[in-house]
């Protein structure tokens, strides 16, 4: 079973940036797409950014300005940059990584969370 590996989460004071990073080394094809959500208790997981095949990258409203997904598709390995964190971003992220639509080597793999908190 691959492993994602994730790091970087932590408590910080709004304003403050942070760095996630997520990756494996498992030998695997090249990714498609590689994303990062959200999650607080008592939602549902929701989308936070994601990066695509040609280098197309994708952010939800509330972090547009703030955040910035960066990574590479065949390394495996993408880090989401926070800056100016408020109170509304504390959550546990997970990075996901996936590579759909091909007849073989297909995979979903996600990683395990890291817990940001924002504090005043």
């Amino acid at each position: 079973q691959v492993q994602l590996v994730e790091s970087g989460g932590g408590s910080v004071q709004a304003g403050e940036s942070l760095r996630l990073s997520c990756g494996t080394s498992a030998n695997i094809r090249a990714a498609n797409y590689m994303g990062w959500y959200r999650q607080v208790p008592g939602k549902e997981r929701e989308f936070v950014a994601s990066m695509r095949s040609g280098g197309v990258t994708d952010l939800v409203n509330s972090v547009k300005g703030r955040f910035t997904i960066s990574g590479d598709l065949v390394d495996h390995t993408v880090s989401l940059q926070m800056n100016d964190l408020k109170l509304e971003d504390t959550a546990v992220y997970y990075c996901n990584i996936r590579r759909r639509g091909f007849v073989t080597g297909n995979y979903d793999y996600w990683g395990q969370g890291t817990q940001v908190t924002v504090s005043s």
